[in-house]
């Protein structure tokens, strides 16, 4: 028995199989019919057994290793089909998964709403979303293990943050020279929110005493609700109909800044790997850019 199955032998064996004859077979194959008889034998040959009982002027019978092969051959050929469907598919830079990570608060409060307009599950391909911040991540795109990082950074973009503390009484302003004895809440030392408020003070003259120190914005946002502590929050995480203080209850309430002193965002980036990015990669990207715009309107 050779290594490797000849394919046309065996094709045209599944066609003497679905078409019960060797002239049906030839017809539909556009051989002779002694091409064939020639093209069963020379299979049979090659497996040593016998695969069809031939009697003039009636069905051609399969032997028990003939209806043992037919299966087998028409898995294989199913399977090859598939194969070249996902070839075709990847030349087309089509993907049955792709594999995104993203920071905590855009899982939470932008992949929701674009996830659903993106409907990738209707089109075949499933998105598998991994929690993990930009330092983390950015190794494993470089690795393969993941697709896209949607990532940030605290430069000038596309996501305004708010300083925001509790629901004052009666839902009166707040300034921020009100919250200069207060408690705050960032990043861990060091982190790149925490550096990010330390250079804004340090541009304003001020020294706020950060006593509530977590990577968690959900958590920094319900000791903000508490009225335990006041911080920066990504505009994104804060429902805006809290934002203004009008409702009170469990909101927050924006802190007003001193004129002149400049907003603070961060940019929102979106990471892979060179060359390897599929369409809908990018069709997920236009919708996140999307929800950020409508966020900083």
């Amino acid at each position: 028995m050779k290594d490797q199955p000849d394919l046309k032998l065996l094709s045209t064996f599944l066609a003497v199989v679905e078409h019960g004859s060797m002239a049906a077979a030839a017809a539909a194959l556009g051989y002779v019919p002694s091409a064939v008889s020639q093209h069963v034998a020379a299979l049979e040959r090659d497996l040593g057994v016998e695969l069809l009982v031939r009697r003039p002027g009636s069905r051609l019978i399969l032997t028990s290793a003939g209806r043992s092969l037919a299966r087998a051959a028409a898995d294989l050929f199913e399977a090859t089909a598939r194969f070249r469907d996902a070839a075709d598919g990847i030349a087309r830079r089509e993907v049955a998964e792709l594999r995104v990570g993203a920071y905590p608060s855009a899982v939470s409060h932008l992949f929701p709403g674009v996830l659903s307009a993106l409907r990738p599950r209707e089109r075949g391909v499933r998105v598998r979303l991994i929690i993990v911040e930009t330092h983390a991540g950015l190794p494993r795109v470089r690795s393969g293990d993941l697709d896209l990082l949607i990532a940030y950074r605290y430069l000038p973009g596309h996501e305004p943050l708010v300083l925001v503390a509790g629901p004052q009484p009666g839902g009166r302003p707040l300034a921020l020279e009100d919250c200069l004895d207060r408690e705050w809440t960032s990043g861990l030392a060091h982190s790149p929110d925490r550096r990010l408020l330390h250079r804004w003070a340090g541009e304003l003259g001020i020294a706020p005493e950060v006593t509530l120190e977590t990577e968690d914005l959900h958590s920094m946002l319900a000791m903000i609700r508490a009225g335990l502590a006041v911080g920066w929050i990504p505009a994104g995480l804060i429902d805006a109909s809290l934002t203004e203080g009008e409702r009170g209850g469990g909101g927050v309430q924006r802190v007003v800044l001193p004129p002149g002193s400049a907003p603070m965002r961060r940019e929102i980036l979106a990471v892979s790997r060179p060359g390897t990015r599929p369409p809908i990669a990018d069709e997920l990207i236009a919708l996140l850019t999307r929800a950020l715009r409508d966020v900083g309107a």
